[in-house]
């Protein structure tokens, strides 16, 4: 066989490699079996400014190995999507911004930079306004980082902006506008106990609530300010740095 033609094939073979290592977007059917977890607690920008607490519903998609935090803001309902390579970089995440905040490196500066400091992972959102209105679905960056507020620390996830084109008609387009979720240390480990893999494969099998984690005293901020102290997962309205 010529040269030419084995240097042909081998490059008609090493295409089609390259082809079938172009990842799957992480997609979830919200059709698809659920198992709810429970709820948590964190805070979502007011409409006039400021914080409002907000009660998020957890539930796990086993099909897909997908956790969703169900939550209202500004007249929407969200369904936020988290894969297992996501859930993993959350909890990796949320470790790193503890070391920080214990050795008080957090920076009150860069909001844009800091928001997404410790990584994205790619999301998955489905959006609508009411009931019988059209499901928007779409792929989406989840930022993970932190923000203060009111000079207090919050580990942040920033969703960031989704854009749905219905397949039916392509005039039809519906888009997301970026939505920060903040949460206090205790907040934010309440999420990392429910994205805990070997969890959530027991759950899978056993097909059962997952056990609600020990009750924690939080409200709405940690309070950075304070002189440093070992670090409790009981505190008040914020994180004292």
């Amino acid at each position: 066989m010529k040269p030419v033609i084995i240097l042909f094939f081998v490059l008609i073979i090493s295409s089609c490699a390259t082809i079938r290592e172009i990842p799957e977007p992480f997609v979830v059917d919200l059709n698809s079996p659920q198992i709810p977890l429970g709820e948590i607690d964190l805070q979502l920008d007011r409409f006039l400014g400021g914080l409002r607490r907000e009660t998020v519903n957890l539930i796990y998609f086993p099909r897909e190995d997908a956790v969703a935090l169900q939550f209202r803001h500004e007249m929407m309902t969200y369904h936020q999507f988290w894969s297992r390579e996501g859930r993993a970089l959350f909890i990796r995440a949320l470790e790193q911004y503890n070391e920080d905040f214990t050795a008080r490196t957090l920076e009150n500066q860069n909001a844009r930079r800091s928001r997404q400091i410790y990584g994205t992972a790619e999301g998955f959102l489905t959006w609508r306004g009411h009931r019988f209105g059209v499901q928007a679905r779409a792929n989406m960056t989840l930022g993970l980082g932190y923000v203060f507020r009111d000079r207090s620390p919050y580990f942040t996830i920033h969703q960031g902006r989704a854009e749905f084109i219905d397949p039916a008609t392509s005039s039809n387009r519906m888009e997301s506008s970026p939505i920060t979720l903040h949460f206090t240390r205790a907040q934010a480990a309440e999420l990392a106990s429910f994205f805990r893999q070997d969890i959530l494969n027991e759950l899978s099998i056993q097909n059962r609530e997952i056990p609600a984690p020990p009750a924690i005293t939080d409200i709405e901020r940690d309070d950075f300010w304070a002189e440093p102290s070992e670090p409790s997962v009981t505190d008040t309205e914020r994180d004292e740095y």
